[in-house]
């Protein structure tokens, strides 16, 4: 896969002198369970982790930049009650693209994109581009607290608004499963 099929993960780790980890492309219908019921829809992916870890989820950014009215992030969900890392990604958002009230909870920098689209009841869709199974590095692996070295699952996904514009583009990469 080309990096730009990666991104935001490839400018992520391009911006800290990382080489990508091992990721290769994959049906959904290869990802072995829980992670297909977790990535293989249009839902958020927010919600649907809510619901799976039966507790809210809120987000802590390792790394931000927002050049030119784009913010990216490095980012991980975790489980509010239990802090367990539930998601590690890295996401490209376009401000433009929100009204001041969403754009400043999203600069805030503490609830997930999705709890906010959700929140502030902005009309939009999750379009999943492709499936990624990941060899996860020191990077993946510190992220989400894990010294596994199983495959992981992630999706490469677009977040599109009111005539399918762009509001954000993400890899997501889940946790090993241990239930």
């Amino acid at each position: 896969m080309t990096p730009r099929q990666l991104d935001p993960l490839a400018e992520s780790y391009s911006r800290r002198g990382l080489r990508l980890p091992a990721i290769e492309r994959v049906e959904g219908s290869a990802i072995p369970q829980p992670y297909r019921d977790l990535l293989v829809h249009e839902r958020d992916m927010t919600p649907t982790l809510e619901a799976f870890h039966g507790e809210p989820i809120h987000l802590r950014v390792m790394s931000r930049g927002a050049p030119s009215g784009i913010l990216f992030r490095e980012v991980v969900l975790v489980a509010t009650e239990s802090a367990r890392p539930v998601e590690f990604g890295a996401i490209r958002i376009r401000l433009d693209g929100f009204e001041s009230s969403a754009r400043e909870l999203i600069l805030e920098g503490l609830i997930p994109l999705g709890t906010i689209l959700n929140q502030e009841q902005i009309p939009h869709r999750s379009d999943p581009q492709r499936y990624l199974r990941v060899e996860p590095d020191q990077a993946v692996a510190r992220a989400l607290e894990t010294e596994a070295r199983e495959p992981l699952y992630g999706r490469h996904n677009l977040i599109t608004g009111r005539a399918g514009r762009v509001l954000a583009e993400m890899v997501e990469i889940l946790p090993p499963w241990s239930g």
